[in-house]
């Protein structure tokens, strides 16, 4: 039988990780949601920092990526219109704004998957870089 303490450190780290679903409604709700939370507990709850730091972490990188490709696609676009050429233009845009998607997707897939794993009193590891330690 689970405590109280140790359900509310399950369930405030699962709101570290789905938090970041926040993006789906506002722009960087993705990192607002889980400094929210980690700020608003992280004194009450110590135990809930090492997650929301991953969530942190993994958002940061998404967020890097996102920027890169976003670069990339209006790059992508602007080289087609240089060049006269509508089919490269959409070819590469296309492209980017498909990895794009398929990036987010896999994001917000991997949110879910950490949720659930720290809601089961499991850490999850995304890949990412390691922005705060």
């Amino acid at each position: 039988m689970m405590d109280t303490h140790e359900q509310q450190v399950r369930t405030w780290s699962m709101l570290c990780h789905f938090a970041a679903l926040a993006s789906l409604f506002f722009p960087l709700g993705n990192i607002i949601g889980p400094f929210v939370v980690w700020q608003i507990k992280k004194n009450e709850l110590p135990e809930i920092d090492e997650h929301a730091k991953e969530s942190l972490n993994f958002q940061l990188t998404i967020l890097l990526i996102t920027v890169v490709f976003f670069i990339a696609l209006f790059g992508t676009l602007g080289f087609g219109v240089l060049v006269g050429n509508p089919f490269s233009m959409i070819a590469g845009g296309l492209g980017f704004g498909l990895l794009l998607f398929f990036i987010r997707l896999i994001s917000w897939v991997l949110v879910i998957v950490a949720g659930v794993k720290a809601n089961n009193g499991e850490m999850y590891r995304y890949p990412s870089i390691r922005f705060i330690r």
